[in-house]
């Protein structure tokens, strides 16, 4: 909503801003040090800001800003409705602004944060113990409060957190000491994303030597960020910077140390145990002990009663009224209960010492009251001689046993969630073969090694059927290579000389030489994996639903759970109902305590927990092995309510490999000399179009041979219009025609005539000046993608709308429109102008998704509610990108929007089970039912309908890996199309 103040109401334009001071506040208890790091850290973001009207609005908004610790200054734009906030993270982060905003009434959205990267790192952190949101809840609020901690995400079905910190300020060390002070286990994974990390096992050391002597030779070493040593296995552990050093560097220089009597060699990896399969099978091993305990207590609680010859033996009375079933049930129970059950204990101790209840507080209290009730009953047994009770040993010892298998089922779905980025890392080969050329560049040498050990420059040859071991360009041979595994396309892509390669991909037939470029942590396969990996941390928006529910389920259900015993304790004390509805085995008090039991244990917090991330983990690696890289659970919920897409055009809707097909001279030059100025103008400049010129300018040149062009002075880059330079003292401008009309060039009647013709065609003119007289047009065609028109028709029958914006003319744009079928046509944008009109979309009502893959698009992708980067792209329109679509189908876009759809749909399906179970399950199981049907839920069927809440939900979300792309695609015939290069 949007505040009413007096200069609206007046009708008076906004006038003068009021401005609050800054006043930056630290939280009480911040130190002097804490105080002085924090300052250089500075992060700059800039927020959207919906709602303002007027000058007080803006003041508004500024003021509850500056309220918050840690803001340096913030100023607020009532014209453009943006805020610019300049903070302290270790006090506040984006979020909190956000909110603050918001509860002053205005919407408030990030478009851009600006970080010192300096003072800015990330760690992962495996945490061990987490049972339920409430959990994951409490470390991530433990991880927030750390002074120096930006930003923190706990995944509960990853059991992972990713922490940005400011190390100036705090260390990775005391991240994981404040885990374990929750009472969780916690482990580093890693830290910084542009770090690689090796283990190497050192023989030779001997007796009074240290193997912190090499670690410490290590030290000295540039590009070694991090070594941690393990004396007892021989073992170091190396973090590094590959772009400054590699592993074989680092083991020549372990092995030149000390006298040379040292080898090292990369540690070797073993059985690839993961702490998920250690849980699985401590899961397994727990409730089979618990069942080989329970069923001889069900046996004589509910089986073996009703055999006459062996009921008469557990009938003997030992003392007074203690029989033998009693003692036997005490004695096998107590096992399940204490030892078996041991980390219920921990897990409710643990969370309620930090002022939280988990699901552990649930189980623990259940079994307790079942349990202590029966010793209750064994012990006035055994005392008084005409007492007469019934125990619930075997409700305790069941409760456990399902509860167990129930998380057995659990963690073993949950590591099916993840199977996706498993394979990912698989894709890299173990082995790789070094090449050693000569002095006139033949192969002297080859040498086959442990693929981690490949450095930057290396030569590796890559043989037919074998995976490309590294990223890295083809140097010598010509083969077709699979790369269906990383980017989905299904077909073989042809490769030659200069050609790049992916790592992880399998080599067809001829062999390759390849030169290593990107390794480590740099490769595209570790940055695929990191980036879905990252994705399954993030948190849908959605999610803070279940956040919000977990904070007071369980306090909730621990009152529901007393009142319904109470309630039918209470009406059974004083006859509220008839006798005959008791058990003929039990009385009223039994009765109740059964009632109060199964509400505390039906009631399952984990369901809910688990409804989002699950889904989202699945939805996220399904993309990846589709080729689309879905950049977490806020880009799945924005990009299912999408309902309007821009497409840029150049390299979306068309291939993106432009050719020259006509020039048009209007001066006496020779088109030698044309296109020699033309070329060294735009031989500086990145755009597709400036590339397709340069290479026909190598192609008519009379030596070809020759690469170099003449020096370009003054050179200009005009974004969204085209460039300027000076060349052998020359003025040459390149450009459209906005540009020329810009500058006061004029466009004389013979090229205004040739430019239309050539619009008409679908292609686009560059013109070009010469000492500001227009000397000639260069006409571009840029074919259209096969399937394009098929694409809009499809998203047009999903109810999407297709806008084309681009920065072409008018007369391209149109008749690309026209050939696609897209109504609604912007042309001659520049890049800002394309960020306008989605806002302008979103103002409409619309959620728009940009399509795009230039730099000039970054802005579009930014200011979208989904960006989508197609193709190769560029590196800057894929960091701005919510979704990047490695491959350059147009139909991955319906893909991408599609499965969104399905995933959220699944995440729907998720919350109504986990809900629907608990507010249906919790009534049944406080007895709602029972007066007029005389059904009960016992407390050991309510913990097994318990336990499979949470295995359903997972495999529902399970079911998202049979995902198939919709069959409207099929008809889209895909044919390569072919552009020649020279």
């Amino acid at each position: 909503m949007s505040c009413i103040c007096r200069d609206c109401l007046g009708g008076m334009s906004p006038g003068p801003r009021p401005h609050y001071p800054s006043m930056p506040r630290y939280p009480k208890g911040t130190s002097p040090e804490a105080t002085r790091k924090a300052k250089g850290s500075e992060v700059k973001a800039l927020f959207s800001v919906v709602g303002m009207t007027c000058a007080a609005c803006a003041g508004s908004v500024e003021k509850v800003v500056k309220r918050l610790p840690g803001i340096q200054e913030a100023a607020v734009d009532v014209l453009n409705n943006t805020a610019l906030v300049l903070y302290y993270p270790s006090f506040v982060n984006e979020d909190k602004i956000c909110e603050a905003i918001k509860d002053a009434g205005f919407e408030a959205k990030l478009i851009k944060l600006e970080t010192n990267d300096k003072n800015r790192q990330v760690c992962r952190i495996s945490i061990s113990g987490m049972t339920c949101t409430s959990c994951s809840s409490t470390v991530e609020s433990a991880l927030q409060a750390i002074q120096g901690v930006q930003g923190a995400q706990v995944a509960l079905a990853t059991e992972e957190a990713e922490v940005h910190y400011d190390p100036s300020i705090v260390t990775s060390h005391q991240l994981l000491e404040t885990i374990e002070i929750t009472g969780l286990e916690a482990k580093l994974i890693s830290v910084g994303e542009d770090i690689s990390k090796i283990e190497l096992k050192v023989d030779g050391i001997k007796v009074g030597q240290s193997i912190r002597a090499v670690a410490k030779t290590l030290e000295a070493l540039p590009g070694v960020q991090d070594i941690e040593t393990f004396p007892e296995l021989n073992k170091i552990s190396i973090s590094y910077k590959p772009e400054m050093i590699g592993p074989r560097t680092l083991i020549e220089a372990i092995e030149s140390s000390g006298s040379a009597h040292f080898k090292a060699m990369m540690y070797p990896e073993g059985e690839k145990d993961t702490h998920r399969q250690k849980e699985i099978r401590q899961y397994y091993k727990f409730f089979l002990w618990s069942l080989f305990c329970t069923i001889p207590v069900f046996l004589t609680s509910m089986v073996l009663m009703y055999i006459p010859g062996i009921k008469k033996v557990l009938d003997v009375k030992i003392v007074n009224k203690l029989s033998i079933g009693q003692i036997l049930r005490w004695e096998l129970s107590s096992p399940v209960q204490f030892i078996i059950g041991k980390r219920f204990y921990i897990g409710a101790y643990k969370a309620l010492r930090h002022g939280s209840a988990n699901m552990d507080v649930l189980i623990a209290l259940g079994t307790n009251a079942a349990y202590f009730y029966s010793v209750y009953i064994v012990l006035r047994s055994a005392t008084d001689k005409d007492f007469k009770g019934t125990d619930f040993f075997e409700t305790s010892s069941m409760l456990i046993t399902f509860i167990l298998l129930g998380k057995y089922l659990e963690v073993l779905a949950k590591g099916k969630t993840s199977e996706a980025i498993a394979k990912l890392m698989d894709l890299a080969p173990e082995k790789a073969t070094l090449l050693t050329l000569g002095e006139e560049g033949n192969v002297i040498n080859e040498q086959e090694m442990d693929s981690r050990l490949i450095q930057k420059n290396d030569l590796i040859k890559v043989i037919p059927g074998a995976k490309v071991a590294c990223d890295g360009v083809v140097m010598w041979g010509q083969s077709h290579v699979n790369e269906s595994m990383i980017t989905g396309e299904a077909r073989p892509v042809t490769k030659k000389k200069d050609d790049p390669v992916i790592g992880g991909t399998v080599n067809e037939n001829g062999v390759l030489h390849i030169k290593a470029t990107r390794v480590g942590s740099e490769s595209a396969l570790s940055q695929i994996v990191r980036l879905v990996e990252s994705a399954q941390m993030a948190k849908a928006p959605v999610q803070k639903f279940a956040d919000r529910i977990s904070r007071y389920f369980v306090p909730v259900v621990i009152t529901l759970s007393f009142s319904t015993w109470l309630a039918w304790f209470l009406g059974g004390k004083f006859h509220r109902y008839p006798r005959s509805w008791i058990p003929s085995s039990i009385d009223s008090f039994e009765l109740a305590l059964q009632f109060g039991i199964s509400v505390m244990v039906i009631a399952c917090p984990c369901a809910l927990g688990l409804a989002t991330p699950t889904a989202v983990m699945v939805g996220t690696g399904v993309g990846a092995s589709q080729g689309i890289l879905i950049k977490g659970g806020h880009a799945l919920e924005s990009a299912h309510k999408v309902n309007c897409i821009v497409f840029d055009k150049t390299g979306t809707l068309t291939v993106g490999k432009p050719v020259v097909v006509s020039t048009k001279i209007f001066n006496k030059m020779l088109p030698q000399e044309f296109y020699e100025l033309v070329a060294a103008t735009e031989v500086n400049s990145e755009h597709p179009l400036a590339k397709a010129i340069v290479e026909y300018a190598k192609k008519i040149r009379e030596d070809e041979e020759n690469s170099t062009w003449p020096e370009a002075q003054n050179f200009a880059s005009l974004t969204g219009q085209g460039v300027k330079a000076v060349v052998r003292n020359k003025e040459i401008t390149v450009g459209n025609k906005s540009l020329m009309l810009d500058i006061d060039i004029a466009i004389p009647e013979e090229a205004g005539v040739a430019l239309a013709q050539t619009e008409a065609l679908a292609q686009t003119g560059i013109l070009i000046a010469v000492d500001n007289e227009i000397a000639g047009i260069i006409a571009i065609s840029d074919p259209l993608k096969p399937g394009a028109r098929e694409v809009i028709s499809i998203l047009k029958s999903m109810g999407v709308r297709s806008i084309m914006v681009t920065g072409d003319n008018w007369g391209t744009a149109n008749c690309i429109a026209k050939e696609t079928e897209i109504e609604t046509v912007i042309a001659e944008a520049k890049p800002q102008h394309k960020a306008e009109k989605i806002k302008d979309l979103q103002a409409k009502g619309y959620t728009v998704a940009m399509v795009g893959d230039g730099i000039n698009d970054s802005p579009a992708l930014v200011a979208a509610d989904v960006g989508m980067a197609i193709g190769a792209g560029t590196d800057i329109a894929i960091e701005a990108a919510d979704i990047v679509l490695m491959k350059s189908n147009l139909e991955d876009v319906i893909t991408a929007i599609d499965l969104s759809r399905k995933t959220f749909s699944r995440i729907r399906l998720n919350y109504i089970w986990a809900l629907g179970y608990n507010v249906l399950g919790i009534p049944i199981a406080a007895g709602v039912l029972f007066p007029s049907t005389r059904f009960r839920l016992p407390p050991w069927i309510a913990g097994a309908a318990m336990a499979a809440s949470s295995v359903s939900v997972v495999c529902c979300s399970l079911l998202l890996k049979n995902y198939k792309r919709p069959k409207k695609l099929d008809i889209i015939e895909i044919h390569e199309v072919g552009v020649e290069r020279t």
